[in-house]
């Protein structure tokens, strides 16, 4: 409707509409000048006629074209495999909290449910910029973690201390998922918010997918 009053609104002798002159002679019916003929042709000459054949003539064409894109289906089988063939996950631990933080135990449990049902391994790796001497709880944090993985239903595990390294746990990661040739890595966004992991480093230097657990 918008289109229509622009058109509508315009002068008839802009240079939107072109001029067009009335003949000077009207067509005559049976030899004699019919009113109704006069009238019929002032009224297809008329500004208004033009202005809306101008309108549909004018109007945009619309082109359709239905596109199937085929897909590779190897690519297709390839991710579908990498989905569901997790032999080894990585449980990065990157908390000092003695007991757990909520994020880091969410992750323990869904990397013990994952486990379970691919029949994986597990390798936990304890990361931490400090030494190992200056971590008082380090002990307790450990009997933690493998205390919520054998409520989880595992009770063997590989465990990793990287520690007092000074490397970032975000390459940390990265190194040991590529060394052990690792399937996925399971984290809580908690390590991302708390800037433990940046997230942008993170696609660079994992190998393999990576499932980030919402809190």
């Amino acid at each position: 409707m918008a289109l229509a009053s622009h058109f509508l609104a315009a002068p008839a002798e802009t240079s939107f509409f072109p001029r067009v002159s009335a003949p000077s002679q009207p067509p005559s019916c049976s030899g004699a000048d019919s009113p109704s003929s006069a009238r019929d042709s002032s009224a297809r000459s008329s500004p208004m006629n033009r202005r809306i054949s101008l309108r549909r003539s004018a109007g945009p064409r619309r082109l359709e074209h239905t596109v199937k894109a085929a897909p590779q289906q190897s690519e297709v089988n390839t991710a579908a495999e990498a989905f569901n063939n997790f032999k080894h996950l990585l449980l990065p631990i990157t908390d000092r909290n003695p007991y757990l933080s909520e994020g880091t135990r969410q992750a323990v449990a869904t990397t013990a449910a994952l486990a379970k049902k691919y029949g994986a391994d597990i390798t936990v790796v304890v990361i931490d910029e400090k030494q190992k001497e200056t971590l008082p709880e380090h002990e307790t944090q450990l009997s933690s973690i493998r205390w919520h993985l054998s409520e989880g239903g595992v009770q063997e595990y590989k465990l990793l201390e990287r520690l007092g390294e000074g490397n970032k746990p975000t390459a940390i990661i990265g190194e040991v998922a590529d060394d052990l040739k690792l399937d996925l890595v399971i984290l809580s966004m908690e390590a991302i918010h708390s800037k433990h992991v940046d997230a942008n480093l993170l696609a660079e230097f994992i190998p393999c997918p990576v499932i980030l657990l919402p809190l």
